[in-house]
């Protein structure tokens, strides 16, 4: 187990220059409640289950365990609903950030996110950030799989 402390952000595209390679993901959740969920995640040679517990989209805890890829793909077809996107990496000021792209019912959203080691620890804002969206929840994976923000 361990405590996830991440901040999420809209960006601005036209300042934001990604990386020519993303890992594309398909995620589903096997079941939600407000204060607990359960997630598989499949990535191109990767798959997890993942518990997330808490209701501050701060600061939640995570419980997180890789599984083989042909339990992942069975379990992902038992999930009513997926989400795909495909995430970029990119350092920044010594710190690194997660770049989500999403596709599908969410296309059009593009979400930057910083896990941190504490609430308050302090870092440099790259310029591409437009708003953070820590604590909307419409922007939590769990969420946009059910109530997908339509951009366009």
């Amino acid at each position: 187990m361990a405590t996830e402390i991440e901040r999420k952000y809209l960006i601005k595209e036209d300042l934001l220059k990604l990386p020519t390679e993303g890992n594309r993901i398909v995620q589903g959740y096997l079941w939600s409640e407000k204060e607990k969920s359960m997630r598989i995640r499949i990535t191109k040679d990767k798959s997890f289950l993942t518990i997330k517990t808490g209701t501050n989209p701060l600061s939640r805890l995570e419980y997180e365990y890789e599984i083989p890829m042909a339990d992942a793909e069975e379990l992902i077809h038992q999930c009513d609903r997926t989400i795909k996107k495909t995430r970029f990496r990119v350092l920044e000021a010594g710190m690194n950030w997660e770049i989500d792209v999403f596709e599908g019912e969410n296309k059009g959203l593009i979400v930057a996110e910083i896990e941190l080691t504490s609430k308050d620890q302090k870092f440099e804002k790259p310029e591409w950030l437009k708003l953070e969206v820590t604590q909307d929840k419409r922007y939590l994976n769990v969420n946009l799989v059910n109530q997908p923000i339509s951009l366009w």
